[in-house]
This record gives structure tokens, sequence and C-alpha cells, in this order.
């Protein structure tokens, strides 16, 4: 099936006027730098912190603010005339997703610069953070493919927050509850898992279950994604 890049274009202008007009969504992309600014001044500089800032910027940007747009689309009843434009699946999700995914890569770059985060193999770290950032943005375009408000949209982004950011705390009491192991697998916490071992001198050869992990996650909320796009435009 061709891919039209003008229809992806015109899909990523679009969101980004309405992600400007929302100071209440635009505003949440600020929360983390500061966040950081604040981490690099009082120079806290262990990796469970910058991982902490990281995976919130994942959950804030990527999830959040793809899922607001996507759930204020619905409420204007716009979405509806983009799924029924000649617009195909694979240009409406690139495009829906484009806009989200530079925000979130500006964001988090400026957060590594403010933090002063400098990982020992950076072409690792930036492979783990881009399918984890593919990962989130196919929660949040689930998330609001589901909600049928903004404000709903933003009380079911609460447990991403609660598992993917902060949930990353898990692992320090795993220990006296083994059954919370199965929180290792979890694609934030394998990404702090990514960077403690690139910290160790670890390469591919040591990271690829991990990296292969984070990409499992990003494939299943991708087809969970599309299939709810789908039935959405049934309904």
């Amino acid at each position: 099936m061709n891919i039209s890049v003008k229809r992806i274009k015109a899909i990523f202008i679009k969101d980004y006027k309405e992600f400007s007009r929302n100071l209440s969504i635009s505003i949440v992309v600020l929360m983390t730098p500061l966040l950081s600014l604040f981490y690099g001044k009082s120079g806290i500089n262990t990796l469970d912190s910058y991982y902490l800032v990281f995976n919130m910027t994942f959950v804030m940007v990527a999830s959040y603010v793809q899922s607001c747009l996507i759930a204020e689309e619905k409420e204007k009843n716009t979405l509806r005339a983009l799924m029924l434009s000649p617009a195909n699946v694979q240009e409406i999700l690139i495009g829906k997703s484009l806009f989200t995914f530079v925000t979130t890569a500006l964001t988090m770059l400026l957060c590594i610069i403010l933090i002063d985060y400098k990982p020992a193999n950076l072409f690792i770290i930036g492979i783990a953070m881009v399918i984890s950032t593919l990962f989130y943005i196919a929660m949040g375009t689930f998330i609001g493919l589901f909600a049928k408000s903004v404000m709903e949209a933003s009380v079911y982004s609460f447990p991403l927050i609660a598992i993917f950011s902060l949930g990353t705390f898990i692992r320090f009491i795993s220990y006296e509850y083994p059954i919370l192991k199965i929180a290792h697998y979890l694609p934030n916490i394998q990404l702090i898992d990514i960077a403690t071992e690139v910290e160790a001198g670890g390469g591919f050869a040591e990271l690829w279950l991990e990296l292969i992990i984070i990409l499992v996650w990003a494939i299943a909320a991708m087809i969970v994604t599309v299939i709810t796009y789908k039935k959405r435009m049934v309904d």
C-alpha cells in the first residue's frame, strides 16, 4: 500500500497547530526539563535519578501528549473525519505519531543536556530510547482512541505514570517480594538495566536480550493500537 508523504506532513502540521493552541497540553513538555535542571544544579548524578527523569519524559510527552491530542480530536469529531478521508491507516497513525516522536526526542535531548548525562555508549542508549519512544507513543495512541474525552485520557494516563516512571522503584523491594520480580521485564526497568550494563562496559553482545524485550513491548503495543483504531473505524 502506497504511503503519501504529503498526507503525513499535513497531519503533522495539524497536530503541531493543535498542540501550540492547547496550553494545558503543551505546558506538560516543560515539566521534565525543569526537573532535569534541578537535578543538574543540585549535583544529583545517579543513573536512577537520570532515568527517573527520562522515563517520566516518555510517559508525560510520548504517552500523555499523544493521548490528549487524539482524545481532543475525538471530542471535536475531527478524528472521525480523518478516518473517513482518503488517508489510509498507516498514513494517519504515522502522521499522528510523528509530531509526538519529534517532540519527545527534542524534550529528551534537552533533559540529557540539562542533567549532563554522558553515557559510555551513546549509540546503544540511543537505540533503546528510540524503541522506548515507539512503545510509549503506541500506548498514548491506544489511550487516546479508547478515551472519550481529554479528561478521560488524562485519567487513564495516571497508571502509566505510576507504572512506567515511579514504578522503577519496584526493583528495590522485589528482593523482599519475589512476585514483584516480574516487573523487571517492564520496558522502563529494562532501559535502566541497559544503561547500567553500558556503564559497566557492556555492548550489543550483552544487551541484545534487553533490547529485544523493549522491542517486543513496542510491537505488542502497536498491534493493539492498530486493532483498536480499526475497531473505532467500524464504530
